[in-house]
């Protein structure tokens, strides 16, 4: 049994392998009719490939199968209702900021740069952003236009885009944001609004809307700033007042109880007295002195003058004690603390009279600024009326759904070879 196998493996006899055979005729073909050899060209030899034929297995079939069913499908279902079912909707843009009348132009290199790079925006600016998203403006403009009534409609035909029936107001303020695009610049200031509405007429009215409640909104914030200003002021006012009245009183209790109106006038008529002795004493030394120069130094004349300048000088010696140190009745003090006390209360009612018109001023400015409108809304783009529809974006909405769809279907046949492989 060996030998016969062995037999049947080994080619037979008489007959030459394929690889001789096809090695002899390239032999042959080397050499020419003469006998002579060419050079040796190159050899070909045939090999028998050793993968099977490629068919598809029940894994690419699941591959292919999950495609249609994760992409294909739904990007049917994504495209049928988008260019199909979906309603098309307008858009009405408009745009507008908060200015104050202060405001001035920039009237230095420096402010122009400024202003051309851009500056800080105003704090109102970033209230009406806020304030143009909340559930208030929404409930407000709701009141006015019956969005619900309007935007529900469309719930039969266009359930995706449409606000559902009986909707809250909470689910109002979630479709507020849907239909309402706000985009603010924080370093101008700058804000603008996109309404899209299943009507390009009530598009622009709900634009009109927001600026009118924007407007208010604005006035509110003015009246709100006048009251401040005017309370502020009016209580200052109330302070100063109050100062200045004690103050006063102060002063009147002082000359009440000193009996002295004017103190300062009082201590200069004292002080007339001192001026008219120092003046005479001026004189009887003069006269001494001429005294001395025509006569000698015996003479009872030059004795009395010299009498009488002494007289003189103790007078005026005793009149400055007498002010300094003589107790005023009924106070209890000599000048110097009167007049210390009194110099006080002076400046304390000058203060208080300073305090008092500065007040007033405030006050008179307070008012002549509720006069006007320090804040308003400058409008740079009236609510517009859309010709044509702009939403919804089919080629976008459909492009990105298909990305998605996409890269969640690579994934997960990802994970399922990984798994796969794992196991």
């Amino acid at each position: 049994m060996t030998s016969d196998n062995n037999n049947d493996a080994s080619p037979k006899q008489g007959t030459t392998p394929p690889a001789q055979t096809k090695s002899a005729q390239v032999g042959e073909q080397n050499q020419d009719p003469k006998g002579i050899k060419k050079n040796p060209g190159p050899k070909f030899i045939e090999t028998r490939s050793l993968a099977r034929p490629a068919r598809m297995r029940k894994r690419h079939w699941g591959v292919l199968i999950s495609f249609c069913a994760i992409v294909l499908f739904p990007l049917f279902v994504v495209s049928v209702y988008l260019w199909g079912v979906a309603d098309d909707r307008y858009a009405s843009t408009v745009g507008f900021t908060v200015r104050t009348a202060d405001e001035k132009a920039p009237s230095s290199l420096l402010g122009g740069l400024a202003s051309f790079t851009g500056g800080s925006s105003s704090p109102d600016s970033a209230v009406l952003y806020q304030f143009i998203r909340s559930q208030a403006l929404a409930a407000e403009v709701d009141k006015k236009l019956h969005l619900r009534d309007y935007y529900s409609s469309y719930w039969s035909s266009d359930p995706v885009f449409a606000l559902q029936p009986n909707a809250t107001i909470e689910d109002l303020t979630d479709y507020w944001g849907r239909i309402v695009r706000v985009t603010y610049n924080s370093s101008t200031g700058l804000i603008q609004v996109e309404v899209t509405a299943f009507t390009p007429d009530m598009a622009q009215k709900i634009a009109k809307e927001i600026v009118a409640e924007s407007q208010t909104m604005v006035n509110g914030l003015n009246d709100s700033a006048r009251e401040d200003a005017i309370r502020y002021a009016n209580s200052d006012l109330k302070v100063a007042e109050d100062r200045l009245r004690t103050a006063r009183e102060k002063l009147t209790e002082f000359r009440t109880r000193t009996q002295i109106i004017d103190l300062q006038s009082d201590i200069e008529g004292r002080m007339g007295v001192t001026n008219s002795l120092q003046q005479e004493l001026a004189q009887d030394m003069v006269s001494l002195d001429e005294l001395s120069a025509s006569t000698s130094a015996d003479d009872p004349r030059v004795a009395q003058a010299k009498r009488r300048i002494d007289a003189i000088r103790q007078r005026i010696a005793n009149e400055r004690q007498s002010l300094a140190t003589t107790i005023v009745p009924g106070t209890g003090k000599d000048y110097p603390a009167l007049m210390s006390e009194f110099e006080g209360l002076t400046v304390d009612l000058k203060f208080a009279e300073q305090v008092h018109l500065s007040a007033l001023s405030a006050r008179d400015l307070a008012y002549d600024n509720a006069q006007r409108q320090t804040r308003y809304l400058a409008t740079f783009i009236k609510p517009t009326l859309a010709d044509s529809a702009e939403y919804p974006q089919r080629s976008l909405l459909f492009g990105l759904a298909a990305l998605f769809l996409i890269l969640s279907w690579g994934i997960a046949v990802l994970i399922f070879y990984s798994v796969r492989d794992r196991n």
